[in-house]
């Protein structure tokens, strides 16, 4: 007996995701996930990240190779501009989030994407930062994502399928409610 295989649409593997979330109904110790980051200052307002390994499936897991980031801010902040800004690298991962799991949805729902492109823009108040008025918060204002998608359905289906990239990705949790945030010195 041979197995069949469907073909992918747009490149997600939709049956390993729903065989992985039936085996972490079963064992859910396994989906218990550290992910880690470290960062470097090199000069000025330059740093550098970097992201390599994480915990995740009751082990130690690692990239297939070692990803940096470059982080500065703009030359009109007085500073080097050698990478964007720490706020921008919230939006793209806000970006990235979203839009895999549009690519998914989509996949399990069996419609062809021709093309996603999203735009974010933040607005934020910059007094607050630079401690000119305490009653300005530090952070954006709000986020406004503005979807472009080409796909072989109507903007009915297309707007669920984002609705339900919304409602599963973790980056959009992560910045849409609070979330505790320990910072220690060693």
């Amino acid at each position: 007996m041979t197995e069949e295989i469907t073909p992918l649409i747009n490149g997600v593997n939709v049956a390993a995701l729903l065989g992985a979330r039936e085996a972490l109904t079963e064992a859910p110790a396994a989906a218990q996930f550290k992910w880690r980051a470290t960062c470097s200052w090199e000069d000025g307002t330059h740093s550098t990240s970097s992201v390599e390994g994480f915990y995740g499936l009751g082990e130690e897991q690692r990239h297939r190779k070692e990803f940096n980031f470059d982080s500065d801010h703009p030359e009109i902040f007085a500073s080097a501009d050698k990478g964007a800004t720490p706020v921008e690298f919230v939006l793209v991962g806000l970006a990235g989030c979203l839009t895999a799991g549009i690519a998914a949805v989509a996949e399990n729902r069996k419609i062809k994407l021709n093309s996603v492109k999203a735009t974010l823009e933040a607005d934020m108040d910059i007094q607050g930062i630079l401690g000119i008025d305490a009653d300005i918060r530090n952070g954006f204002d709000g986020i406004k994502v503005t979807y472009e998608i080409d796909a072989d359905a109507s903007k009915e289906d297309i707007e669920a399928v984002v609705a339900q990239s919304q409602k599963r990705s973790a980056v959009f949790d992560i910045v849409a409610n609070p979330t505790n945030v320990k910072v220690e010195v060693k």
